[in-house]
Parts: structure tokens; sequence; C-alpha cells
């Protein structure tokens, strides 16, 4: 055994290999922190150094095809103009296009007339171009207004091998950077576009100027020009102290850390696919403009005397198939013959509708679900001769509706989770209280247990049993909490139920009451008695309700305690159920309130601007509307609708 003083050495070595682990391990984090956000900011780059080479790769694309058709003599002057008002409007960074012939002559442009020839960087450009054959970028330069900065893009067009001139396209680099950058990368980082001499192109900080400490270059793959996109990180190194409080509580708070970092990295793939979906849907809706209607003319019995090719496309049969046919046509589908039958007696009698959704079904089999427009053929002397149908194929249309309905629905569930994140700290608040209490209760039962058996006397079960029953309680109290908690996340699919407004209320008080009191907030509920039920989801009304009751509490945490006071409304009115959340907090600016409702639109600097969206698409799915106005006594009054449902029969 060690002797005198050396039995201190091994409790003192532990102590300062304690302290070595305690110092440690906060700057080992520190470290591994630093070196995580430079490796986030250069793989956000990357991302972002992608997505500003595909918006320039489609313009490239979308001139490539302009192109052909020009050497191929497909385009009038009038269809040339058209063409180049799409591209500018497709993409907005375009500052204009122009095209130009083989002795550098202006012949078509997308601006206002007026003298416009190449610059001599410009025309050496184009002269690598040609000589190359393939497109190429001339290098930035200054634009008419200040401070902008214009990127042109030359591409040589040939017939047979002989040069026919070229197109030349100019990109505003400052709106290219406002397109293409998301506002969630620009609230985190300043972006600059920089030339060969690293002069500032174009610049985006929505978050004010980088400070330098998390920074990286990388080079767009341009043919022909030097451009570098530079990120700089808005964020500072991160600091020792609040590392060494992290690294104390990093065990309690590990399950809590994980959670959320799983939150947000799944927020930020939900942002990234509605950006993706966003696009997506305006490719689609251009598309379907371009799309040509179907004609179809028919007599007044119904015999078909016109079809356009269209119309023979659509329905998969040639012209001479459908001329003079008479009811029941080939395209009819079997199962909706009788309400063929029922349109065209309408017919007969001259009281066609004179618009419709129905059935088609093509020559293989395939239905196809179409929109038609009846109007009457009316000939010189004004009798009428019969009708003419447009026909729309709207498959595309019930694809998107689809779409946008299970968008909608993981949009809610992403909704839920979000407003779950923002309460956790004070659920964890809620949930120590009961858990302290059953400690204390069975610590207590613990010491009688233990003063019994020292002095071998029998254990009081009368002593114990109030201990023990309050322990139960508290743990049915957390227990409740949690299961509330899990039943607001779970995803599921929409399900109607008669829904009473005050099992609403009370289901939801709790999560409520949980938001007032770290507000100091007073809640008031007056819900109407004998109030008839709706039909609606529960999930749904109560994402609603806690969004709308959260806004309330927020809205009031500058004011004077004293006025800080939330009332919940429900009452009876024309057959509809109105829900009213009132505050009394700062009010809605008249600005503010014309985008109040709009996707992604937010006054709070961490909110993602979907709360009140979500609440009115909620709220319009089961018919009913979401309004807002001014609290005469100071604040904002937010109230829905929904079609109240008559009382069963008994």
């Amino acid at each position: 055994m060690l002797g005198g003083p050396w039995r201190w050495l091994l409790p003192v070595l532990l102590v300062l290999l304690f302290l070595a682990v305690l110092f440690w391990l906060p700057w080992q984090a520190r470290q591994m922190e630093s070196t995580e956000r430079q490796e986030q900011l250069i793989a956000d780059t990357l991302w972002v150094e992608q997505t500003i080479r595909f918006e320039l790769t489609r313009n490239e694309e979308a001139l490539a095809a302009l192109g052909a058709e020009l050497v191929e003599g497909k385009l009038g002057a009038a269809a040339l103009q058209a063409r180049l008002a799409t591209m500018l409007k497709l993409g907005h960074e375009l500052e204009q296009v122009r095209w130009f012939d083989a002795d550098a002559r202006l012949l078509a442009s997308s601006a206002a007339p007026g003298a416009q020839l190449l610059r001599a960087p410009a025309r050496d450009a184009a002269e690598m171009a040609r000589a190359g054959r393939l497109g190429r970028y001339a290098e930035p330069y200054a634009g008419a207004l200040p401070a902008q900065r214009l990127l042109d893009y030359h591409l040589p067009l040939f017939r047979d091998g002989r040069y026919m001139g070229s197109l030349v396209a100019t990109v505003d680099l400052k709106i290219l950077l406002d397109e293409t950058v998301p506002w969630w990368f620009a609230q985190d980082n300043a972006i600059s576009l920089l030339d060969r001499d690293d002069a500032l192109l174009a610049k985006r900080a929505a978050a004010g100027p980088g400070r330098g400490v998390y920074t990286h270059k990388r080079a767009l793959d341009l043919s022909g020009a030097s451009v570098m996109l530079a990120t700089d990180s808005v964020k500072s190194e991160p600091r020792l102290l609040p590392n060494l409080l992290v690294g104390s509580v990093v065990l309690l708070a590990l399950g809590l850390v994980a959670s959320l970092a799983a939150l947000w990295r799944h927020i930020a793939r939900r942002l990234a696919a509605e950006g993706a979906l966003r696009q997506q849907m305006a490719f689609r809706t251009a598309m379907e403009n371009s799309l040509v209607t179907g004609l179809r003319a028919r007599d007044l019995e119904g015999r078909v005397t016109y079809v356009n090719p269209a119309f023979c496309q659509m329905v998969g049969l040639p012209p001479e198939e459908l001329l003079g046919k008479t009811p029941p046509m080939p395209y009819w589908a079997p199962e909706a013959m009788a309400v063929y039958q029922q349109r065209f007696a309408a017919v007969l009698a001259g009281e066609a509708t004179q618009q419709f959704e129905t059935i088609f079904q093509r020559s293989d089999g395939v239905r196809v679900p179409v929109l038609i427009f009846e109007a009457p053929l009316v000939d010189s002397d004004g009798r009428q001769t019969g009708w003419m149908s447009s026909i729309l194929d709207i498959s595309d249309l019930k694809r998107v509706e689809e779409l946008n309905r299970q968008q909608q629905e993981k949009l809610q569930a992403s909704a839920r989770l979000a407003t779950m994140g923002e309460i956790s700290s004070m659920l964890a608040h809620e949930l120590n209280q009961p858990l302290a209490a059953i400690a204390s209760y069975t610590t207590g039962a613990l010491n009688v247990l233990g003063r019994a058996q020292a002095s071998g006397q029998a254990v009081d079960a009368g002593l114990l049993q109030p201990a023990l029953e309050q322990a139960s309680l508290q743990a049915q109290r957390a227990g409740q909490i949690i299961r509330s908690v899990h039943e607001f996340v779970k995803k599921r699919e929409p399900q109607r139920q008669q829904i009473g407004i005050q099992a609403l209320v009370d289901g939801i008080y709790a999560l409520i009451e949980l938001q007032a009191r770290k507000f100091y907030v007073v809640l008031d509920t007056h819900i109407a008695p004998d109030l008839p039920c709706v039909s609606a989801d529960r999930m749904m009304l109560e994402q609603v309700l806690l969004n709308l009751t959260r806004n309330g509490i927020e809205a009031m945490q500058d004011i004077a305690p004293g006025r800080r006071l939330l009332r919940i409304s429900a009452t009876h009115e024309q057959g509809q159920v109105c829900v009213a959340v009132t505050d009394q907090g700062h009010g809605i600016a008249p600005e503010v309130a014309e985008r109040l409702f709009s996707p992604f639109f937010s006054t709070k600097a961490e909110g993602m601007g979907m709360g009140l969206s979500v609440c009115r698409s909620a709220v319009e799915f089961h018919g009913g509307s979401l309004k807002h106005a001014a609290n005469p006594d100071g604040g904002t009054i937010f109230s829905f609708s929904l079609p109240a449902q008559a009382a069963p029969l008994g």
C-alpha cells in the first residue's frame, strides 16, 4: 500500500486527468466544429456552383434550339421576336438576346431598336467560337447601369459547313445570383462573382458581409471566360466558453441535440425538394401552354363533320374513321356510356352543356381525361347548324393536382415537426417537474424502508401509500405529455371525423399552456355551449390552432405583462362554426398584411414563412376560410370558419 504523500498522488493525477479531459474535449469540439463548418461551406459552394451552371446550361440549350431553327429558316420575324420574349421571360437573368449575320451586322434583338455592335473583346470571343464551332463566353464587362456587370455567350451558326452568323445572349450576373442562390444559403454566406483579377462582378449578402473566417473560391467552368464563385460565411470562429458548457452537459443533451439535428436536416431536404418542385411546375406550365387544342364539329343530329389533327391524336383514330359518324362514338369509354347518351340527348334537344369533364378511350384502350367546351355553330343567316367543341387533354392537370395534394400532406407533417422543435425546451421543462416529483417521492419511500430495516420494525404501509400514489400520478402526467406530443407529430393520411371544438381545444391545451407560461401570457377560452361538430381531420385543425396561438403569444412578448391575454373563442353563425384567436400584441402593419399568407414570407428572423400558409391551406382543404382583423383593444384577431355538421337524429 502507498503511504505518506504518495497516497495523494493517484487522486491528484485523476483530478488533473479529469481537468485535462474537461478542457481538451471542448477544444477538440471547437476544432471539429470549425473543420465541419469549412467542409459544409465547400459542399454548399459546390452546390451553388452547380445550380448556376445548370441555369447557364439551360440558357445555352435554349439558344442552341433557337439557332437550329434560324439556320433552317423556320422562324419569321414575328415568331422570332415572340421566341426572344419567351426566353427573357423564362430566364430572368437574361439581359438581351441578339442575332448577328456573318459580317457582324445586327439582324434581330430582344432589346429596343438601335445600334448594338459587338465590343472588341466580344468580337474576339465570337471569332474564337466561330473557329472552334462551339459556343463560347466573353469576359464580363460593365453594363449601362451603375455596378451592372454583364456576360456574353456567343453561339456560332453553320449551315452545310458555311458560317451563317451568331447568336449572342447577355446575362446580368447580379440577377443570376439573385435567381439561383437560395435565401437560406444567402442568410449564412456572402456570395460573390469575381473576374480573373479578383475584381467584384456581382454580390449577394442577405445577412451582411462575411467575416473572412470561413471562405471558399471555385471557378465556374465557362468556356472562354474566367469567373470565380466566392463564398464568405458570416459566422465567426466558435467560442470556447459555450463549448465548455456544452461539454459539461453533453451526456444529458445528446438525445435532444440528435433529434434537433435530424429535424434540421429533414427541413433542409424538404426546402430543397420544394424548390425543385416549383421549378418543375414552371417548366410544366410552359409546356402545357404550348399544347394544341383538339377541335370537333357536329351537326344538329350529332354527326361528326370536322376534326383536327390534335383531336385525332387524342383519340388515336384517323379522320376517315370519325367523319360522318353518329353516336355511339368509337372513342366513348364503356363505363361512361350512360353519361354520353344523356349528354347526346341534350345536344339533340339544343341544350348542350357548355363546359364539362369526361373520359375518352383511345384506340389502344388507354383512358384520357378531357375538358370539353361546347359552343353553337351559326351560319350566315343566324341559324344554328351544329356544335363546335374544344377539347383539352387534362391528364397532366390531374397528375399535378394529385402531386399538390401529396405535397400538402408532407408540408403539414413538416410544419408539425417544426412546431415541436420550437417548443422542445419548454417541453423538457414541463417533463422535468413530474420526473423530479417522482424522484422525490420514491427517495422518501426508500428512506422510510431503510429506517424500518435498520430498526427491525415493520414498514407502515399507510405511511408509504400516499408517496407511492403521488409518484404514480406524476408518472401518468409525464406519460400523457409524451403521448400528446407523439400523436401530434405522427404522420398519417388525413382522416375526416366528427370533432367538437371544445374537445379540439382540450386536446392541445397542454401544448398551448407550455408556450403561454414561457411568456407569462394568461389564457382565456370561451366556447359556446351546444356548439355543432365539424367534419375535419383532427391533426390538421390542431396544427392550425397551435400555429395561431403561438403567433398570438409571441406577438405579446414585448408588451406590459398585465396586457398579455390570449383569448380562444368559438361561436355558431349562419351554419358556420367560427373559431377566433385574439391577442393584444403589436398588431400587423399594412405592408405586412398584404403578404401575410404568402408562402416563405415571415417577419421572424428564424421563421420559414410556412405557418400561416399551411394554416390557410388546411382550413380551405376543409371548405372553410381563414382571415384576420385588427383588435379594437390592440393586437390582432385571427379567425377561421368551417361548415357546421347537422346533429344526428335521435
